[in-house]
């Protein structure tokens, strides 16, 4: 039987970056270097695939610290972790160590130096996403104010409209941000934004890439997961791109085959958190399926790569 013909671009970049590699890297050498259990405050990051592998060799995943023994090493995700967290784990004499992407950290740096200034900050992002909780949780309560439309810049009530600086989640959309800065700079003409753009190297390729692809493709599935921010705002900018079909599957067997029926081409594409495993699997699912042409679609590389902590280094 003759398989239909489906020519399948490839986005790159995809999938990992190079903050979510270093968190991986930092439970693998904590458990070679402790011996398991290794404690993990939240999900190291958003994949399920990502986080039952580490599981099965020897992480302990939770939610908050107090559920961890203070005896064991216990590392806190790539998201960020509000400032309250390392403190109560130093009191507690507990080893720890920080997987926050350095990207992060430099806009939790940011906020803390405009605080300092005397400026109230606002930030774009979404509420209760655990880089945001972490990124508010780096300063005192009230001094962060969030938004996450530019409807929402409306709604504003600072303590003083000409002392104001905003700082951003990592993983929006790059167009969706850019309308609610400047529905920020309208209302707040004095406001202060960050030296450079917030959204991170890796949230900005991905999405390039699917802008890049959407025109040409019938259908786009992102592969991630659910709770993971970068990869819902790839979905809807395959949509907004001209994509009429665009999706978030966590697995080949995710895909919903009837909905692509009659498809000529399709893109795709990964979040941040996604390893190539994962994406190879949904190849390979179309493969069975179609005569599969495959194209790359290269709109940037990527040759970052961040140190992991120096206590994981440092002899045992």
């Amino acid at each position: 039987m003759n398989k239909p013909p489906l020519t399948l671009f490839l986005a790159a970049p995809r999938g990992f970056c190079a903050g979510v590699d270093r968190a991986i890297k930092i439970v693998e050498i904590a458990l070679e270097k402790w011996g398991a259990p290794v404690f993990v405050r939240h999900e190291i990051v958003h994949n399920r695939y990502v986080v039952d592998s580490l599981r099965d060799k020897g992480a302990v995943f939770v939610e908050e610290l107090d559920e961890c023994p203070p005896d064991r090493p216990v590392i806190f995700s790539a998201h960020g972790v509000p400032k309250a967290v390392p403190a109560a784990a130093a009191a507690r004499q507990m080893v720890f160590v920080d997987a926050t992407c350095p990207l992060v950290s430099k806009v939790h740096i940011e906020a803390a130096r405009h605080h300092e200034a005397g400026l109230q900050m606002v930030m774009i992002g979404h509420a209760g996403h655990p880089e945001t909780v972490g990124t508010m949780g780096q300063l005192p309560e009230g001094a962060v104010l969030l938004v996450e439309t530019a409807d929402d810049v409306a709604t504003l009530e600072p303590h003083d409209p000409e002392k104001l600086a905003f700082i951003t989640q990592t993983t929006l959309s790059v167009d969706d941000t850019a309308a609610v800065v400047a529905a920020l700079k309208v209302r707040f003409p004095a406001i202060v934004g960050p030296h450079k753009e917030d959204i991170c190297y890796a949230t900005t390729n991905r999405q390039e890439a699917v802008k890049a692809m959407a025109p040409d493709c019938d259908a786009i599935l992102v592969v991630g997961a659910p709770n993971s921010s970068n990869s819902r705002r790839l979905v809807e900018v395959g949509a907004k791109a001209g994509c009429a079909y665009a999706q978030l599957v966590q697995r080949a067997t995710d895909i919903d085959w009837r909905a692509l029926d009659g498809i000529r081409s399709i893109g795709i594409t990964a979040g941040a958190s996604a390893p190539e495993v994962l994406i190879d699997e949904v190849v390979d699912a179309f493969r069975a399926r179609y005569d599969v042409t495959v194209e790359s679609v290269v709109t940037a590389e990527e040759h970052v790569e961040f140190k992991v902590p120096r206590i994981l280094r440092e002899r045992a």
